[in-house]
């Protein structure tokens, strides 16, 4: 029996790409205007305001502050994180859970960025605390290459299976006229492109990109009302691994299983009765870690299954990623990963819809690789 006591009723986002002069929060602006039409509400119902400051927002954790105030709304709940790409299913969940307690009826999940143009850097330092830069490990690039050099030393992995997880992602992307990168390449191109962090080359890495995502949640009474078919939030989870090198397994980011786990309970399924996967790849090697915590497969077993591409492209055993991703859609630290997969259980991806899907997996990972969120979405 899964949860059910909240959906997802409307999904808006901006144009993506690079707008020099364009802030964030009018990026984030124009997402939610989107998604209010996507639902066929007035933005007077929205009661609660949930955001995630972009890399390039002064504001912070007073970022709800400033664009409330751009959107004109005055909310009874609002608040803003950022937990990386963990923080779209944080937040969809913190939404469903107020809705359940009567603490607000229709909840904006909004996150803009400009990164593109604002200069976000991704391969710099932490901060003053950052006690990793001292070993030359800077940037996500870095802490992701070391789980790609482990799994490739323990499980036989190898840079051409993570090359099929890019492959595969710019074949979907080529079916989306709103992805950045349509262009396809092969498994050569891959091989040939430059070294970022051994063993991660250019075409394992994600895109970075201006843009914005708002979702709008609500009950699924009120959703009923609405102008597009409602999908279901069946199930949802969290894991966190705050503790990092110390923890000899912390490269495989055990946590991520405990997230989707908790969310498959919550839903009443498991990995069989999965439809289609949109899965957090910032590099490729996430959508492998991914494969095995979801119980795809098992532990060591992903890069033969992404080899070829067959088993995660469309018409294969588990379509993965069907807008493109992070790797050649846009970079929106995982929200359009939410909207994708809304998508898909609304039946509205044309030549990228996944024939009778009825439950999608939706799943990202932020920070030092240490936070984690799982949702299932139904039709």
């Amino acid at each position: 029996m899964s949860w059910d006591k909240a959906a997802i009723t409307g999904v808006g986002t901006s144009r993506m790409g690079k707008f020099p002069g364009v802030t964030s929060n009018q990026l984030a602006k124009e997402a939610f205007v989107n998604a209010l039409g996507d639902a066929g509400i007035p933005k007077d119902e929205i009661d609660g305001l949930i955001t995630m400051p972009g890399t390039t927002s002064p504001e912070g954790a007073k970022h709800y502050l400033a664009l409330g105030e751009l959107l004109g709304i005055n909310p009874r709940i609002a608040w803003s994180i950022s937990m990386g790409g963990a923080t779209v299913g944080t937040l969809v969940t913190q939404a469903a859970l107020a809705i359940e307690a009567g603490m607000a009826s229709t909840v904006a999940v909004v996150f803009g960025d400009a990164a593109k143009t604002g200069g976000s850097r991704f391969g710099a330092a932490a901060g003053d605390d950052d006690s990793w830069g001292i070993w030359g490990m800077f940037g996500n690039a870095a802490n992701s290459a070391i789980a790609a050099s482990r799994h490739m030393a323990v499980y036989g992995t190898t840079s051409e299976q993570l090359g099929w997880v890019g492959v595969t992602m710019r074949k979907h992307a080529a079916l989306n006229p709103n992805a950045i990168m349509r262009e396809p390449f092969t498994i050569e191109d891959h091989q040939n492109s430059r070294m970022i962090v051994d063993p991660l080359h250019l075409l394992d890495c994600c895109l970075i990109s201006d843009g914005a995502v708002a979702i709008i949640v609500t009950s699924p009474e009120r959703a009923r009302d609405n102008a597009t078919h409602p999908v279901r939030i069946m199930g949802m989870g969290q894991a966190h691994s705050l503790q990092k090198l110390e923890k000899e397994d912390w490269w495989y980011m055990p946590h991520q299983r405990e997230a989707i786990f908790d969310a498959y309970r919550m839903a009443g399924v498991g990995p069989t009765d999965i439809d289609v996967a949109q899965l957090y790849d910032n590099f490729t090697i996430s959508v492998l870690l991914w494969l095995e915590h979801a119980g795809f497969v098992k532990p060591g077993e992903a890069g033969p299954f992404v080899e070829g591409g067959e088993r995660i492209t469309l018409g294969g055993e588990l379509p993965v990623n069907t807008a493109g991703g992070n790797l050649s859609e846009s970079y929106m630290q995982g929200w359009l990963h939410v909207v994708e997969g809304v998508r898909q259980m609304r039946g509205e991806c044309g030549p990228r819809q996944v024939p009778g899907a009825e439950v999608t997996l939706v799943t990202g990972r932020g920070m030092t690789l240490n936070t984690s969120a799982a949702l299932v979405l139904g039709r």
